[in-house]
């Protein structure tokens, strides 16, 4: 008994490889994608409705014009590539949903857990516009309305998912795994 006693005092308790995990419950990682996908969904989908009702025919410029609310339609993918693989574009959506609910069932971090909740917000949002939005079923035009000067138009969906974007690059960066772990060796 004092052998091990003796073993569990000097081993270094400091390194975060003998540390237990930080780990946050599956239940409330699931509860934080599923909030964040539904609320990032939504003001993307009523942000498009009204984009769609009061910008079809004009402009409007917001912050001295810095931001400008302009109404297109992308039957591409980013920067309006590869317009005529529309259902390509939507096909690929649909596996990137599955594959982000299928981590998010596997997640224990709660950084992960925001990240996958933007990213799966996004890939709805414009997912949405390719399924049911003109012309057709897997071939609909994603709504775009925000423009910068000297970008591109884009959305809100585009924001969410450059925001899991960073969030993932992160946490990729501090080693962080999906269940909450770190790689063994990383600070």
């Amino acid at each position: 008994m004092q052998a091990a006693r003796g073993a569990s005092l000097t081993r270094d308790d400091t390194d975060p490889g003998t540390q237990p995990p930080r780990r946050a419950p599956r239940s409330r990682c699931l509860l934080l994608v599923a909030g964040l996908a539904a609320a990032g969904l939504a003001v993307d989908q009523v942000t498009k409705h009204l984009a769609v009702q009061h910008l079809h025919d004009h402009a409007v410029a917001l912050a001295g014009g810095l931001v400008h609310l302009t109404l297109a339609r992308n039957a591409g993918a980013a920067f309006s590539t590869g317009t005529s693989y529309t259902t390509v574009i939507t096909v690929v959506a649909i596996v990137a949903a599955v594959v982000v609910c299928v981590l998010a069932a596997r997640v224990r971090s709660s950084w992960w857990a925001t990240a996958l909740g933007f990213l799966l917000a996004g890939v709805l949002g414009n997912l949405g516009d390719r399924l049911f939005r003109e012309p057709g079923p897997l071939q609909g035009h994603v709504v775009d309305f925000l423009q910068l000067p000297h970008w591109p138009i884009f959305n809100v969906a585009d924001i969410c998912i450059n925001v899991a974007a960073v969030l993932i690059l992160v946490q990729v960066v501090r080693g962080v795994r999906l269940d909450g772990t770190r790689h063994h060796g990383d600070r």
